[in-house]
């Protein structure tokens, strides 16, 4: 008796069901052989499957199901949400879309030689259950990458939404500046006897006789405000249009994160003592590790000024450490947490890609009868409430600590709340391959 196609797709499913750690491991092998795939070395076995396996349970249920039944279409449904945490979880980690692409066209290629395989063994299996099984892998593909690539939009537009924040919040600020200057000038130009305007005026006043010395203090210091606010902010976005652009490279060489992560705390530790937060370094005060030392100490300067900055009450606690093949960077504050509101779309992002990545950690270090190292989300996990949906800065800060991640091939988790501040973990190889 011919087996019919649906016998012969169930055949095969419980084929690749027993052929998965051989088809995860060709998977890994050609991402390593990839040289356009530079963040997977970083990762382990367990980190690098992350959600694929959930996503191979549910094409092989989908392969046993009738076409177009409500079994298919659970297992769809499963395949989607799975898709979705992995894309979410490869931005978290660092990954650049071409990287997320890549591997999942070799992840297909891996499906294909599987099949191909089996189909051998199985003369019957030929064409018509054999089509069925190359459509059904082509759809999975297709739309493994359409939700993986969604989802690196939905981060694009968070990143451009928050800076677009960071802008206006900026512009406000100095219209205010602005605002008061005028009434400055309003208040004070009937001493000089004209209508006059701009630099001249300003230069006037503020050599005017006439003019009160409470007035000329407040003149000067909201000159001086609105000068360092436009200059702090087209500093960071010439930084990130740069990184953007890709006009940074990693220049790598041998160094010491303990004694790094000390300077840059001692450097900072009197801003910390000026506004009566502490500020405490914990991990090994040596630690050896390969890497770009100057953008390494600008990402943990970002992490660390912008900590001091918001934290009103307590301080920060930088921490270091290493795991396997990567070493960690910690900055955990007490400040208020970061918003999540509308207007701070990318930290809800980072937040749910730092839960997708626990989920799957968790899984694999189960496993391997180990504790998952990435963060936990923060009790309560409740959004600081407060008058502005997000602070200044966070939105270009954010975005300028993402891409340095993303440079150096690391990791970025956060977990947040009001009740417990911020913490961001970055963790970054040990070793690069050339």
């Amino acid at each position: 008796m011919i087996p019919s196609t649906g016998d012969l797709l169930n055949e095969l499913s419980e084929y690749l069901a027993k052929r998965r750690n051989a088809i995860l491991g060709a998977w890994r092998k050609a991402a390593d052989a990839d040289p356009k795939q530079t963040t997977v070395r970083s990762l382990t076995r367990g980190q690098f499957n992350d959600h694929i396996p959930q996503v191979l349970d549910a094409f092989e249920r989908k392969l046993r199901s009738r076409p177009g039944g409500a079994d298919a279409r659970a297992a769809d449904i499963t395949s989607n949400e799975e898709e979705v945490k992995h894309g979410l979880h490869r931005w978290q980690q660092g990954y650049r879309l071409q990287e997320l692409l890549h591997e999942w066209g070799h992840l297909q290629l891996c499906l294909f030689d599987e099949v191909a395989a089996f189909a051998g063994t199985r003369p019957e299996f030929q064409p018509r259950a054999l089509d069925e099984a190359h459509r059904q892998l082509i759809a999975l593909v297709n739309e493994s990458i359409s939700e993986s690539a969604a989802q690196y939009e939905r981060m694009q537009r968070a990143e451009a939404t928050g800076r677009m924040g960071d802008l206006e919040r900026a512009l406000a600020s100095i219209n205010a500046i602005e605002a008061r200057r005028a009434a400055l000038i309003h208040e004070a130009v009937h001493d000089l006897n004209g209508n006059v305007f701009g630099v001249t005026v300003a230069a006037k006043l503020l050599g005017g006789a006439d003019i009160a010395e409470t007035q000329r203090v407040e003149f000067a210091q909201l000159l001086q405000r609105g000068v360092e606010s436009v200059t702090a902010m087209l500093g960071d976005l010439t930084e990130l249009a740069r990184l953007e652009a890709g006009r940074e490279r990693r220049d790598l060489s041998t160094f010491d994160a303990g004694s790094l992560v000390a300077e840059l705390c001692d450097a900072q530790r009197p801003i910390a003592d000026d506004r009566g937060l502490f500020l405490e370094v914990q991990g090994p005060r040596e630690l050896s590790v390969e890497g770009d030392p100057a953008k390494v100490r600008r990402l943990l300067q970002n992490l660390l000024q912008n900590a001091l900055k918001y934290t009103e009450r307590g301080g920060v606690v930088v921490s270091l450490g290493e795991e396997a093949e990567n070493w960690w960077l910690m900055v955990k504050d007490t400040g208020p947490g970061l918003q999540a509101g509308p207007s701070a779309p990318m930290v809800v992002g980072l937040k749910e890609a730092t839960a997708s990545a626990r989920e799957s950690d968790e899984k694999s270090a189960a496993l391997a009868g180990e504790t998952s190292q990435v963060l936990v989300p923060a009790p309560g996990s409740t959004p600081a409430l407060r008058p502005a949906d997000q602070r200044p800065g966070e939105g270009i800060g954010l975005s300028i600590v993402k891409r340095l991640c993303e440079l150096l091939d690391a990791s970025l988790e956060v977990a947040t709340s009001a009740e417990t501040g911020t913490t961001f973990r970055v963790v970054l190889p040990r070793r690069y391959e050339s």
